[in-house]
């Protein structure tokens, strides 16, 4: 067999050539149980590719998903997982360059690209091409915008970072001319250190905000506010892109690119705006101010000033390809939020449980406010599970004692172990954060493990006063249903 001289990291890294898709018969994905590469299998399947993946640890829902699909998984990312011949090969981003699959695509020269490229080529093609980001917001807004477009009968293709409630999906072909992305700022792949978002070709876009996130590859908020920078500059002319009347590095951004701007929000300056905003039992009413001083009321099935933004976002996308105003404001009226997004799981014993994705402290501010609103006479018992990238770092310490603090009860588990070389000195402190919750009033507990933490929440929660949001994102060990089933024993 002939040995292969070891690549230095600047070879391994490179950036591979364009793939001729048509050609292509056979597809291997690695990392193909993450959400968004599982349903890029799925979408290739339906599209009549021949498709495989790999992955470490495939389990449900992803696993049973693609094998409901015909889709064959590959335990772990050895080289022998390629031997089957694939004619492309789809590189996620959680797969580093040194593992051994990864090393046997380069030596057998298969060709390969990221979710971002096949998504791109194969699927945005020459359709009209709507892509949502920002910091916060993107899942929300996204699957706001495929709803208003689906009820407009322009039959809209979609990809979302999160199973939306009114399609109970993250994907959808499609068949008109219109192709709905989440825009995400994270990088691409091993070979593209660049943010997923400048592959998507946007020609109606919306740059919900932009705040310090992703600390384990951007520097600092300035340096996330050049990748922002980077994407306006890619729309066109001809093209639409809206950004926050009150956010004043969105808006510095989209003055440096040269598409036509609408702000949104809540001031007299916003092109898309809310007035006579009013809470009720249902959710929310507001009157919706479109360009042109079209002027039409919604009725938001939800709640918190952050899912009427998303709901003007969205209108104004809707709005940006012909969408009428009636048919935006009677689409927001059926509005059902994505999956661990203020996820109603259940209510036992009269205690509804919340699951929702918040692991940066906006929207952790954001999702406590909303269920205070919603809920506005109940006692709110917060839990966090200390577990992503961002929520690991200390930077975000003071921000997270802050937000947490607007829940009357704060519980955690043990944070997250992972393998990434954080410095000690850059970690959260749990610890110090429980101790600056109880200085500024806010009862706080850290409870390793799981089982016990369940135990603690069900015991203390009072029938008919209480609610409980376990905000994480990942699953939260299950404890949302842990806590539901608890709460149905007679004796807690």
């Amino acid at each position: 067999m002939m040995e292969h001289r070891v690549e230095t990291d600047e070879e391994m890294r490179r950036a591979p050539q364009p793939v001729d898709w048509e050609n292509v018969r056979k597809v291997h994905i690695m990392g193909v149980c993450g959400s968004a590469m599982g349903a890029m299998a799925v979408m290739l399947r339906k599209r009549g590719y021949d498709v495989r993946g790999s992955d470490k640890g495939a389990y449900p829902p992803m696993s049973t998903t693609l094998a409901a699909e015909g889709i064959h998984i590959y335990e772990g990312y050895k080289a022998s997982n390629l031997d089957w011949a694939p004619d492309v090969v789809v590189v996620g981003n959680v797969i580093r360059p040194t593992y051994d699959e990864a090393i046997a695509l380069r030596q057998r020269n298969i060709p390969h690209c990221s979710l971002p490229q096949v998504l791109a080529a194969e699927f945005i093609g020459n359709r009209r091409s709507v892509v949502i980001t920002g910091t916060h917001g993107k899942t929300t807004t996204s699957s706001m915008t495929a709803w208003i477009l689906h009820e407009a009968d322009l039959d809209p293709g979609f990809m979302i970072g999160g199973v939306t409630g009114n399609f109970g999906s993250n994907h959808r072909l499609g068949g008109s001319d219109v192709f709905v992305s989440e825009g995400d700022e994270y990088d691409t792949a091993y070979f593209d250190k660049g943010p997923k978002f400048l592959h998507y070709r946007a020609q109606v876009a919306s740059i919900n905000n932009i705040e310090f996130d992703h600390a384990d590859i951007y520097e600092d908020v300035d340096d996330v506010e050049r990748a922002f920078e980077r994407f306006a500059r890619t729309l066109p002319s001809t093209g639409r892109l809206l950004v926050p009347a009150h956010d004043e590095r969105a808006r510095r951004v989209a003055e440096l690119g040269k598409a036509p701007v609408w702000l949104t929000g809540f001031t007299e300056d916003a092109d898309v705006r809310a007035t006579n905003v009013k809470s009720t039992e249902d959710g929310t009413t507001f009157d919706l101010s479109l360009p042109g001083d079209e002027t039409v009321t919604v009725c938001l099935p939800l709640w918190g000033d952050h899912n009427i933004f998303n709901a003007l976002v969205a209108a104004g996308m809707a709005y940006a390809l012909d969408v009428g105003a009636e048919t935006i404001a009677s689409a927001l009226g059926s509005i059902k939020l994505p999956a661990k997004r203020q996820q109603l799981r259940g209510v036992v014993r009269g205690v509804p449980v919340i699951d929702d994705f918040a692991h940066h402290p906006t929207a952790i501010r954001e999702t406590l406010r909303s269920v205070r609103m919603r809920y506005p006479s109940r006692r709110i018992l917060a839990l966090f599970e200390v577990e992503s990238n961002t929520s690991r770092r200390r930077i975000f310490q003071g921000g997270f004692k802050r937000a947490l603090g607007a829940a009357d009860h704060v519980y955690f588990c043990q944070p997250l172990e992972k393998s990434d070389n954080l410095p000690p000195e850059e970690r959260l402190d749990i610890h110090e954060l429980v101790d600056g919750l109880l200085e500024e009033g806010t009862p706080t507990q850290l409870i390793a493990e799981i089982d016990e933490l369940t135990r603690v929440v069900v015991a203390e929660a009072r029938s008919n006063e209480d609610v409980i949001v376990a905000m994480s994102g990942r699953d939260f060990h299950g404890i949302h249903q842990r806590i539901l089933d608890a709460l149905q024993t007679p004796d807690k």
